[in-house]
């Protein structure tokens, strides 16, 4: 571990005064988000290398990474090509042998070396290909060793390597935050209460940081070496659990804080579920509802009568009947005086729910509007007109609704659709348009324990875990490019029996830059060339409104028999009659993508298929894609493999979330520890209550303020 500086420095201080950054690096750190001594440290290794033993130089093999050593016993160079290459080369020797370094377009090092000097190198050992068989290093890693200057930061150790950030490489970030990790007082300030360090074992906070960052191996034995290394290598070594622990503990607080802040908000006012609004509740059915959904109603109903704000996560799987239960909650809300909005993250699913809303609700005459931003600008004021003064009863929209000057009368009800696809901002700028309005977010996309506890621990979460009454799974099938005939005589079948098919392409138009088949081009030669005595028809997200409408609406009468679209029918389209869905191209689909639009079939008691045309390759992950669509319809099986294979930033979005990016916890991996945490951190919060010790009250102020800026409502406990 580094030694403390004489004038430690604090977690807090600005980057730019540490050595080697100064105003205009500092700068560009701060683009990437790095603006303190805290930030920095936060930014790990993402692997290392061996660095501490020196080989002589006539022991070298071609292909070897290798540290060693030597004094320059000559350099010279030359330009070639028009002077469009440079190479600089310096010869080496030990009392072993000696071996040429050359550098390529790098005149400046000229002025740098010297006859005598002894250098550390460190590069891959490669055939000189202009010298015959002599072997050379091409652009190594060079150091001048001095007489007296101590040990290397970047050899006789093992080195950590970064991802470059900003315009700072490797090397660079190395040494910066080698100066960084000397200049920490192993005093600082810790944000893990020392009751939970003692009782896990965990490092002090500095002292995990500096061994993250210039790790010491402490065993001697080759074979306990290797596995010392192998666990810093997988982010597991004592250091790094610590810091995904802290990670974790930290986030499940934060959490905690936001809930706890709804928690103790009052609507100032009170929704009733009297006879009438039941009667009403009940004339938005089309069918007898499942128990789920009849379980679900009556949380989400308790919260909208409840003084405190709703905060609900409804989870259903694709088909599961997710709006009609919100249709129901929106009922709740207009009996009651108040108004409700409906956000939707695309312009289709808004419509699609737009289609819905007036057909579940045209037995109660209810005022609906859409707001979008393709709307002509006079019908989009004249429907803000509308919302404002209270005449529309529920506003259906994408982003459109949280545009400023979109004002709600009495706005008591939220619900976002696909949640994911959204920002805590985006999310908080539509509940702030009501008094604490219920907000009740949804999600298709099944969400593992692991992901629920940490992206959406502030939510109550409900889940529809039926599907309605008479629906079978869809049978799902994996085909090869020379399948396709078989896919199209399924096709001719389905429409022969009375049903209607769907066909997925990846693409909009063919370009010279793919070989993907694209919904236009095939959409024509289908109609032309393989269904001549069918209509088939086609639809995508660049399309206008009303020329997706008018498709949307003739597929739905049955006018079409085929359509060919983009993945713009992922989600909100339904039709029951279409019975198979054939995707192209499915290995460049993700697994969450695969089963959303898999969904749009099966939406009746008719057997079900879905065809998935595509070519893993040499792509483990893209045939582990298409086995698993081909194994299971449970979504939340689904869910857990595309965790597995993607990484939980990415499903979760991470970036949308408001939840901090994750340096050292990984989800998946870290499931254990995350339920460790989680305990923790409720544990921590009762303690804040029941009257906690100075530190845990500093440490519970320092989350607080952190995390203030990120969500719109106080953070308490």
């Amino acid at each position: 571990m580094p030694s403390e500086a004489p004038n430690a420095m604090r977690i807090d201080d600005p980057v730019q005064f540490l050595k080697g950054v100064g105003p205009k690096r500092a700068e560009s750190l701060a683009a990437q988000g790095i603006r303190t001594v805290g930030d920095l440290l936060a930014y790990p290794p993402f692997r290392y290398e061996d660095r501490t033993e020196f080989r002589p130089l006539g022991s070298l093999r071609e292909g070897e990474w290798v540290l060693t050593r030597g004094r320059i016993c000559d350099l010279g160079g030359f330009e070639a090509r028009g002077r469009k290459l440079s190479v600089f080369e310096i010869l080496v020797q030990d009392g072993s042998g000696n071996l040429a370094l050359k550098f390529f377009n790098q005149p400046y090092l000229r002025n740098l070396y010297r006859h005598g000097q002894e250098l550390v190198i460190y590069g891959q050992v490669k055939r000189d290909a202009y010298a015959g068989a002599g072997l050379c290093l091409m652009n190594p890693e060079c150091e001048v060793m001095e007489e007296g200057s101590g040990p290397s930061v970047h050899s006789g150790r093992v080195v950590p390597i970064y991802r470059k950030l900003g315009p700072l490489r490797t090397r660079t970030l190395r040494q910066i935050i080698y100066g960084a990790v000397c200049g920490l007082s192993e005093e600082m300030e810790d944000p893990l209460p020392s009751h939970l360090r003692r009782k896990y074992r965990l490092f002090p906070r500095a002292k995990a940081l500096a061994r993250i960052h210039f790790p010491e191996l402490r065993e001697t034995a080759p074979d306990a070496r290797a596995r010392e290394l192998d666990l810093l290598q997988r982010k597991l070594s004592p250091a790094h659990k610590r810091m995904i622990f802290e990670e974790l503990f930290l986030v499940q607080v934060g959490v905690g804080m936001v809930r706890a802040g709804r928690s103790q908000a009052l609507k100032g006012r009170r929704l009733r579920l009297g006879d009438n609004v039941r009667a009403a509740v009940k004339k938005v059915l089309p069918f007898h509802p499942t128990g789920a959904q009849k379980r679900v109603l009556k949380a989400i109903v308790d919260d909208m009568c409840s003084p405190r704000p709703m905060a609900r996560l409804l989870q259903g799987d694709v088909g599961s009947g997710k709006t009609i239960v919100a249709a129901q909650a929106a009922v709740v809300a207009i009996e009651n005086g108040y108004q409700a909005a409906i956000m939707a993250p695309t312009e289709i699913l808004a419509e699609q729910h737009y289609f819905n809303f007036q057909r579940l609700l045209a037995p109660l005459g209810y005022r609906i509007d859409m707001l979008k931003g393709s709307l002509p600008a006079r019908e989009k004021r004249a429907a803000a007109d509308r919302i404002r003064s209270g005449e529309t009863r529920i506003a259906i929209g994408t982003h459109a609704l949280i545009q400023e000057g979109v004002e709600f009368r009495n706005l008591a009800l939220v619900v976002i659709d696909e949640q994911h696809r959204f920002g805590v901002v985006q999310r908080n700028l539509l509940k702030s348009k009501g008094r604490e309005a219920d907000l009740l977010v949804m999600t298709a996309t099944p969400i593992p324990r692991s992901l629920a506890l940490t992206f959406y621990g502030d939510l109550e979460v409900s889940v529809i875990d039926e599907l309605p009454p008479g629906r079978l799974p869809v049978e799902t099938f994996w085909f090869e490019e020379r399948d396709r005939p078989t896919a199209y005589e399924d096709m001719r079948r389905a429409v022969a029996g009375g049903h209607q098919a769907y066909v997925v392409y990846p693409l909009v138009e063919e370009t010279e830059k793919s070989d993907l088949k694209a919904a236009t081009q095939m959409a024509g030669h289908l109609q032309e060339q393989v269904f001549p005595e069918l209509r088939v028809g086609l639809l995508h997200g660049q399309m206008k409104s009303v020329d997706k409408d008018r498709i949307m609406k003739a597929f739905a009468a049955g006018e079409i028999q085929i359509l060919a679209a983009t993945t713009v029918i992922e989600v909100g389209v339904d039709v029951a009659n279409a019975t198979l869905m054939v995707i192209e191209h499915a290995e460049r689909f993700g697994l969450a993508q695969l089963h959303q639009l898999r969904g749009r079939v099966g939406r009746s008691s008719v057997p079900s298929r879905c065809i998935l045309i595509g070519d893993a390759g040499g792509s483990p992950e893209a045939r582990r894609r298409l086995e698993i669509m081909c194994e299971t319809n449970d979504g939340f099986r689904i869910s857990e493999v595309d965790l597995e294979l993607r990484g939980p930033g990415e499903i979760a979005g991470t970036r949308q979330s408001g939840i901090p990016a994750f340096q050292y916890a990984d989800l998946l991996r870290d499931r254990r520890a995350l339920e460790i945490a989680h305990i923790e951190a409720g544990r921590f919060l009762s303690a804040l209550k029941t009257g906690a010790d100075e530190e845990c009250r500093r440490i519970a102020a320092r989350i607080r303020s952190q995390w203030r800026d990120r969500y719109d409502t106080a953070l308490t406990g």
